[in-house]
């Protein structure tokens, strides 16, 4: 489905301008497509290739001034659990210095592990994946984000499913005291590629919406969908401050009771103090996708302003602007597909008109369209169903309204 020209919408107050697809390096099929940006405003991507034996290699290109790089691997494997929901990331301590995280099946089940791997000469060569977790736990580890930390270490925080692996056999005895809940959990990842010792961080999250973590001022943040005893399932935050990790807290009470997950996971961007936070949230029965503000590194934020244009499939992601306002990305229905739109957000509450950057599908192969912001260039990376059925991964560049003057 085609790029959609700015001029088209005809916006009075434009956030982008110069749209333009860049030719994503992925091949025919390739999926999970995710962006990051480095420490010097270097772009990012990554994704996922079929190979023709039936494996999968997970790939990454850098972003030149007009072109994706020639792609290097990262890594191939056949026993891979693959997901459109819960993808590979990667994360730049430096040019040099990388780590990447992908899904390992455990057995025919529906188990997997979490593994990270590390660089240290910009993507040439890859250390040994491993598990940022010590111990053997059952159920499924995933729906990760990571983040550089000081010493060269790199904070990950992930969904662990081994409360729920061992209510299974607890109930097949008849102890039902065993609840089948998810933690969110966190640990250190060391130059050497070592994790320290796991964090609980929340006893009882939604089972199966991303997180997303950025780094304030005052240390990281991270974002998640909570889940508490009465179903209620709204965005959470927790931050590390002065070496230690704060009480979950809402971002706001949206009161969203629903009895599964809605797979739809939060984004946070940060700059300094100032945090904005976007979120798909179906309360009250009325879908709508939002962004709230902190300008104390996440302690507080105001209260939420609505950015959908109505009919909002969620799936967002948000970068920060210059003098405080937000960009968010997000699905929205049109004309029986969907679209990938933006509106710029300021801090105060006040909104721009949306634009589209995009037309692709609903369903669940368009996957989860990412944003990154590097520099005056805002990226963009979507997957889309073409002719025969076959997928591809799409990328797209814009510069900042005002980076030319």
């Amino acid at each position: 489905m085609p790029l959609c020209a700015f001029a088209d919408r005809r916006s009075p107050d434009p956030p982008l301008t110069s749209l333009r697809e860049v030719s994503a390096p992925a091949l025919p099929g390739a999926g999970e497509a995710n962006l990051t940006v480095g420490p010097a405003g270097r772009v990012y991507l990554s994704w996922i290739d079929p190979l023709a034996d039936s494996s999968r290699a997970l790939r990454f290109a850098v972003l030149g001034g007009a072109a994706w790089s020639v792609p290097r691997s990262i890594a191939e494997g056949r026993d891979w659990f693959i997901n459109w929901a819960d993808f590979p990331s990667l994360v730049a301590l430096s040019d040099r210095d990388l780590a990447a995280h992908w899904l390992v099946r455990r057995g025919a089940g529906h188990d997997y592990d979490l593994v990270i791997a590390r660089s240290g000469d910009g993507g040439r060569t890859w250390g040994a994946a491993a598990r940022p977790y010590r111990d053997d736990p059952g159920g499924e580890h995933g729906f990760v984000s990571m983040w550089p930390d000081s010493a060269g270490r790199v904070g990950v925080v992930w969904l662990d499913g081994r409360k729920t692996a061992a209510a299974a056999p607890a109930r097949r005895h008849g102890d039902s005291t065993v609840a089948a809940e998810m933690l969110l959990l966190q640990a250190f990842v060391g130059v050497d590629g070592r994790a320290g010792a796991e964090t609980e961080l929340d006893g009882r999250t939604c089972d199966c919406c991303q997180t997303g973590a950025a780094v304030t001022a005052d240390g990281p943040i991270v974002v998640y969908r909570d889940r508490s005893d009465g179903e209620v399932r709204d965005i959470f935050v927790v931050r590390r401050v002065h070496g230690a990790w704060t009480a979950p807290a809402p971002v706001a009470a949206d009161g969203w009771r629903i009895n599964a997950c809605p797979v739809n996971g939060p984004a946070v961007a940060a700059e300094g103090r100032l945090v904005a936070v976007a979120w798909f949230t179906g309360a009250n029965e009325a879908r709508r996708v939002k962004v709230a503000f902190s300008s104390d590194a996440g302690a507080t934020f105001g209260a939420p302003v609505v950015v959908d244009d109505g009919r909002p499939v969620g799936r967002v992601a948000v970068v920060l602007l210059d003098g405080g306002a937000a960009l968010v990305s997000w699905l929205e229905e049109a004309g029986g597909d969907a679209e990938v739109r933006v509106r710029r957000v300021e801090a105060g509450g006040s909104r721009g008109s949306s634009m589209t950057i995009a037309a692709t599908g609903a369903a669940r192969p368009s996957g989860f369209p990412r944003m990154v912001r590097g520099g005056n260039r805002v990226v963009f990376a979507w997957r889309d169903p073409e002719a025969g059925g076959v997928t591809r991964v799409h990328t797209a560049v814009a510069r900042l309204s005002g980076a030319d003057r």
